[in-house]
């Protein structure tokens, strides 16, 4: 199952009213795993880039003249997002980014139906707690200590983690169990060829003291004799 985990960063919150992408990363998962396959681009937002945008993720607009407009880069990022699901966190704010990108280029926007929101998934999974990408990662055990700022590339890279373990985990039980039942069974030493039987035959000694505890029983079932079911017995399910 191939999936894609996407991020963007932008010039702010909303493309209606001039805000533009300046960077997309995106990592292919398969069967939730990642394959090492990534797609990243920073872009000329060709418009300044806020102060308190800066703050968030540390692009400046003089970081970003004279890197590729999104009209550029348009045809290798739809090649590699291909027909998978995309998943991202808050993934309406993504998607309605990249939707005003792709029409200001002409091209179609993203099929909704294969949005995938990991920020969904965390609100029903933890009701009424924290969700952020960072809370997430605190929460299940995600190393982020190198997130300083927000940075797409990064942040796929541990949404990719965070969203593996929100699908159930790595279930290192079942990888093993499957392991064992592969593995070839070592023959010891010693027990090579056929096998002798070697019956236990108790003496007359512990026949004796056998039957002394079964003497202070009361009615012992090692007495009883052996039930024979009868056709009364098997139609009752005896």
């Amino acid at each position: 199952m191939r999936e894609l985990v996407l991020d963007t960063e932008t010039t702010g919150l909303d493309p209606a009213t001039g805000d533009r992408v300046i960077e997309i990363a995106a990592m292919e998962l398969v069967n939730l795993l990642p394959t090492g396959r990534h797609f990243h681009a920073l872009l000329d937002p060709e418009r300044d880039v806020p102060e308190e945008s800066t703050r968030i993720h540390g692009f400046t607009r003089e970081m970003l003249v004279g890197k590729p407009r999104f009209a550029e880069v348009i045809a290798d990022f739809l090649d590699f997002l291909g027909d998978a699901p995309i998943v991202a966190h808050n993934a309406p704010f993504d998607f309605g980014f990249l939707d005003a990108e792709l029409k200001r280029s002409g091209a179609a926007p993203l099929d909704r139906s294969r949005m995938v929101d990991s920020l969904a998934i965390a609100k029903r999974k933890y009701p009424g707690l924290p969700n952020s990408l960072d809370a997430l990662c605190r929460r299940l055990g995600v190393d982020n200590s190198m997130r300083t700022s927000h940075n797409a590339l990064l942040d796929v890279k541990l949404l990719s983690e965070v969203y593996l373990e929100l699908r159930g985990g790595k279930q290192p039980g079942l990888i093993l169990a499957s392991r064992e039942v592969s593995r070839p069974v070592p023959v010891l030493e010693g027990l090579q060829g056929e096998r002798t039987p070697r019956p236990i035959i108790p003496d007359q000694a512990a026949l004796a003291a056998h039957s002394a505890l079964l003497d202070r029983l009361q009615d012992p079932l090692w007495l009883q004799p052996p039930f024979v079911p009868n056709d009364t017995d098997v139609a009752s399910g005896r």
